[in-house]
């Protein structure tokens, strides 16, 4: 049974990929719901419009779906509270904010971007607050009459709330306990803007009053934005329905200065973004965590270590063992270093865990994307429990297994001609011989008659075993050499070993 009592949401604008830091937001969202019966809300905020990306917001869904992190009210699902886009609810926003200039805590600002940018030339670090707000063209600052013909005249307009001088703004974070700020040190934020859009501050007040926010978990980036939407759940008169806030540490570069960017990622050679995103405005497609081959259980687990852990030695965590095992109390303050070392590692765990229907189904797809054509899926399972230990990320499977489905065109003659011989030439002859009579084609068999030949043959293991397997795969790798050739089968075994001799006594 759901508890009413436990409403979060996850509120991103849709302006383009969505960082890992972001879906670890989401995570902690959607495991504190679950752990408390609770409902995960998806709010899309898109009131900046000058910064709205076409196919973001598909984008964001598509990202949380991969996730299995999946809202239970949403644009797409709909809910008791929609709409859930913010462009959809422009016409509530004026209303709240209308309130709030008609009780002294708002005021009408007429500045233009000009004499906005002119102010800043002239005063240096301006802010539009108390210092300077007497200077400004404002309804603070013009005689009444003139701000009612400004209105009646339809000039363009945004609306500021009015920060308090000489207060103290405190509030109980759930994660960094008590936080106090000085209002001394707030700008009068844009709550509406002269599109009659709401910016994030007025928007995320009333949305979250309206949809009956419990709880309230976002990055600690947004802790300096606090005291201007504490003082808007006060002064709307919502004060006693305000959500718990929680402020998430910072998922932090691999050397710890500094919040990761995209940027570091390009420098460093791995992802930030859950998937891959193809700015629809810039052309510039940036590879996601999906694409070079992490399983979202992969993602999901290695982001919950981000900042988290149960008090144990555990590190692999299914989704509903996190939704378990979490509880605020065990995040840290801190910001939390990103490893893309232990992000493979994660990877490299899940793959082992994976059972064989899903196993064959990932790697099928990328196999299918290099274009190799997989017909026999028992095939295709046989050779993915050979080699799925040696992934790390799913996109390797490549790499460790094409040779199951052609021949190769190379091999490593370096490592079999200066030794080779005609007693090895004879050796693999009769070895063609013996397996076209071999009627139990199994890697055990085909192991024990392979080392009777080598003793009747008076050779070595060291002296066959190696040009065997670069006949079957043209290098030195791959798993137990009996094993592949169990899996090739008797008339690719015989036909590979046919080439390699060619090859081996050019």
């Amino acid at each position: 049974m759901l508890n009413p009592n436990v409403r979060v949401r996850f509120a991103p604008s849709p302006t383009g990929g969505l960082h890992l830091g972001g879906v670890r937001t989401v995570l902690f969202n959607y495991l504190f719901a679950k752990k408390h019966n609770g409902t995960f809300i998806l709010r899309i905020e898109d009131t900046d419009q000058n910064r709205y990306v076409e196919g973001a917001e598909e984008y964001i869904i598509e990202c949380l779906k991969w996730c299995g992190l999946n809202a239970d009210e949403s644009p797409v699902v709909g809910g008791p509270f929609a709409p859930y886009r913010q462009s959809e609810r422009k016409a509530l926003y004026r209303e709240y904010a209308e309130k709030l200039v008609m009780h002294g805590h708002a005021y009408y600002a007429f500045d233009t971007p000009e004499e906005l940018e002119q102010k800043r030339k002239d005063v240096p670090n301006f802010q539009y607050g108390m210092a300077h707000r007497n200077e400004m063209r404002n309804s603070l600052s013009l005689p009444e009459h003139e701000v009612d013909q400004l209105l009646d005249a339809g000039t363009p307009h945004v609306i500021r709330i009015k920060m308090p001088e000489d207060e103290t703004i405190s509030f109980n974070d759930m994660i960094r306990g008590y936080v106090s700020f000085d209002t001394n040190t707030v700008d009068d934020k844009v709550l509406l803007k002269a599109d009659g859009m709401p910016t994030y501050h007025l928007a995320v007040v009333v949305d979250d009053f309206l949809m009956q926010i419990s709880h309230a978990f976002r990055g600690e980036e947004w802790l300096p934005s606090a005291p201007v939407h504490m003082l808007l759940w006060e002064y709307l008169g919502w004060k006693d329905s305000m959500p718990q806030w929680a402020h998430l540490p910072l998922i932090l570069k691999p050397d710890g200065h500094g919040k990761l960017s995209k940027r570091d990622g390009a420098r460093l050679g791995f992802p930030v973004y859950a998937m891959t995103w193809d700015d629809a405005k810039s052309g510039e497609q940036t590879e996601g965590f999906r694409e070079i081959g992490f399983l979202p259980e992969a993602f999901i687990n290695l982001l919950a270590m981000l900042g988290w852990n149960d008090g144990t030695d555990q590190e692999i965590f299914s989704l509903d063992e996190l939704v378990e095992k979490f509880s605020m109390e065990r995040i840290s303050k801190a910001g939390a270093k990103f490893d893309f070392e232990k992000a493979k590692w994660y990877n490299a765990e899940w793959i082992k865990k994976l059972d064989a229907e899903r196993l064959i189904k990932e790697t099928k797809a990328v196999l299918t994307a290099k274009g190799v054509t997989v017909t026999d899926n028992s095939y295709l399972q046989t050779v993915t429990e050979l080699v799925k230990d040696r992934l790390v990320l799913l996109t390797d499977i490549y790499e460790h297994a094409w040779y199951f489905f052609k021949q190769p065109d190379e091999y490593d003659l370096n490592s079999v001609k200066p030794k080779w011989n005609e007693a090895k030439t004879e050796f693999f002859q009769t070895l063609i011989t013996q397996l076209q009579q071999t009627a139990d084609w199994n890697a055990v068999d085909l192991e024990n008659s392979f080392k009777v030949l080598l003793t009747e043959k008076g050779l070595k293991p060291g002296d066959a075993m190696l040009p065997f397997r670069i006949m079957l795969v043209g290098g030195k790798f791959g798993p137990h050499v009996f094993d592949i050739a169990a899996a090739l089968g008797k008339d690719e075994v015989i036909a590979r070993i046919e080439k390699g001799l060619t090859a081996f006594t050019a």
